[in-house]
C-alpha cells in the first residue's frame, strides 16, 4: 500500500477511499496514520465477509512475486499470483462501475500469456487467448454487455515525476464496455 498512491493522486478530485485491504503491518500502519477514517478490511481473500458498499472504483495491485521475471514464475499456480482472480471476484461482488489493476510488465507472459489472457476474459466475460508472438505493450478487449470492457498499457514511473524507472501494466475497465 505504501502512501496508497492511488488516494493520494485522486486527492485533487475529492474522492474519498471506502477501504483498504492490506495485511501486512507496517503498510497497514501507514495507512491507518494518513487514512483513520477509513477501514482496513485485512484479507482480500475474505471478501465475502466484507461490509455491502457502494464502490464506484475498485483499485488494486495484486503482489507481483509470482509474475515478476526477478522471480520463480508460478504465475496463478502460486497463491500470491492466485490473488489476480480475487481481485476479479470482488469486482463480481461489488460491481463498481470502473476497476484499475496493476503489475508488473512480467504478467504479459506468465505461462506464455496464458494468465493474463485469464484475467482478461474473467473481467470482460469472454473467451480471451494470447495472441501469436505474445501481449504488447498496450490494447483492447470488449466485454460483453454485463462484464468489463477493458485497455491495458505498459508505463514507466520515470515519466511521470517518480526518480526511478519502475514499469507497470495497467489495466482499466468499465462496466458495460
Amino acid at each position: 500500500s505504501g502512501i496508497e498512491a492511488a488516494t493520494v493522486a485522486w486527492h485533487p478530485l475529492n474522492w474519498e477511499p471506502v477501504a483498504f485491504s492490506e495485511i501486512e503491518k507496517f503498510p497497514s500502519a501507514v495507512l491507518k496514520h494518513h487514512y483513520p477514517q477509513t477501514p482496513n478490511l485485512g484479507d482480500m481473500t475474505k471478501f465475502k465477509e466484507w461490509p455491502d458498499a457502494n464502490i464506484n472504483v475498485l483499485v488494486g495491485g495484486t503482489p507481483c512475486q509470482s509474475y515478476s521475471v526477478a522471480g520463480l514464475r508460478k504465475g496463478l499456480a502460486d497463491p500470491r499470483g492466485n490473488l489476480m482472480l480475487t481481485y476479479i471476484a470482488i469486482a463480481g461482488r461489488y460491481r463498481p462501475e470502473w476497476v484499475v489493476w496493476e503489475n508488473v510488465p512480467g504478467v504479459l507472459s506468465s505461462e506464455g500469456g496464458r494468465d493474463f489472457a485469464s484475467f482478461l476474459g474473467a473481467l470482460t466475460g469472454r473467451h480471451v487467448e494470447c495472441p501469436p508472438g505474445g501481449w504488447s505493450n498496450s490494447g483492447i478487449v470488449p466485454g460483453i454487455e454485463s462484464a468489463y470492457g477493458v485497455a491495458w498499457r505498459v508505463l514507466d514511473a520515470q515519466y511521470f515525476g517518480v526518480a526511478q524507472r519502475r514499469r507497470r501494466v495497467f489495466v482499466v475497465g468499465h462496466l458495460g464496455n
